[in-house]
């Protein structure tokens, strides 16, 4: 197996292994774009990997960005994620500040953090959950100059789920990510993010970041139809795995503290499965 055919194997099983939601959308995709799709997850899960856990450090994030740059050059570090990496971004044309943009990211969140704003907040979800949908409709194939725009939106969409979802595991991390001006509006103090149940107040902002989320959603829904037609059941699977993720929020009354909120596997299966056979059926 010649290394640019071991590197897209090893970031495909990486992909099955802990994409989760992204994975079964990427079933959706022909193969060479569910191959770049792999690729590119490979990658960023690497940087998350060293931005929150055992390997985490700012000295591990420096090296990873040296690494990007050397790849970016052809010069090719020997982690296996790189041959494959370094192919999707040349034959996608994925822009370099999305790349150097998701390390950014990922790198605010090694120290404890909270934000003031909502557009403090917007930022960190632009460069943690944006770039990679910009990224990501890059694999796609888009010509309407909007898509950029909608695919932004879409991904602050995507952020604000997890960050509703993740209240307490975060709070419990010291991070907040609710802004305080919100939290100060509702009467919610960062000891309600760690209690055991969500408190009626909390119940209340965590529905107002909701709005946001739907209306992000709703401000994305074009998208699916600019990217190629080949990719768009795939784009369809992920959007509504997020969507219904919040939905499932939504129907718990918000009561996000006493146990995660999931998607069952066998409806995550079950949408893949629709854009699937959608995609068949042209």
């Amino acid at each position: 197996m010649n290394p640019l055919d071991f590197s897209y194997r090893y970031c495909e099983g990486v992909a099955r292994r802990r994409a989760r939601n992204f994975y079964y959308s990427f079933l959706a995709l022909p193969a060479p774009k569910r191959r770049a799709m792999c690729a590119l997850y490979a990658f960023m899960r690497e940087c998350d990997d060293l931005s929150d856990g055992d390997r985490a450090s700012p000295e591990s994030l420096r090296q990873w960005r040296a690494h990007l740059d050397a790849a970016l050059q052809g010069r090719l570090p020997p982690h296996p994620v790189w041959p494959a990496f370094a192919d999707t971004v040349s034959r996608y044309r994925i822009p370099a500040d999305c790349l150097y943009g998701m390390i950014e990211g990922v790198s605010s969140d090694l120290e404890p953090r909270s934000f003031e704003t909502f557009e403090q907040l917007y930022r960190y979800c632009y460069l943690v959950a944006s770039v990679v949908g910009i990224a990501t409709i890059h694999v796609f194939g888009f010509s309407d100059p909007r898509a950029p725009l909608l695919a932004e939106r879409c991904g602050v969409a995507f952020q604000l789920t997890n960050i509703l979802r993740d209240v307490r595991e975060d709070a419990l991390n010291g991070r907040i990510y609710l802004p305080r001006e919100d939290m100060a509006r509702f009467s919610v103090t960062p000891e309600m993010l760690r209690a055991p149940a969500a408190a009626a107040e909390l119940r209340r902002l965590l529905a107002y970041e909701a709005g946001r989320a739907r209306g992000y959603y709703q401000e994305a829904q074009p998208l699916t139809g600019m990217v190629a037609a080949d990719s768009r059941h795939a784009l369809w699977a992920l959007i509504e795995i997020y969507r219904r993720l919040l939905e499932r929020i939504e129907q718990r009354g918000y009561e996000v503290l006493s146990e995660r909120v999931r998607l069952p596997a066998l409806e995550k299966t079950g949408i893949a499965l629709r854009a699937i056979l959608r995609r068949g059926g042209g």
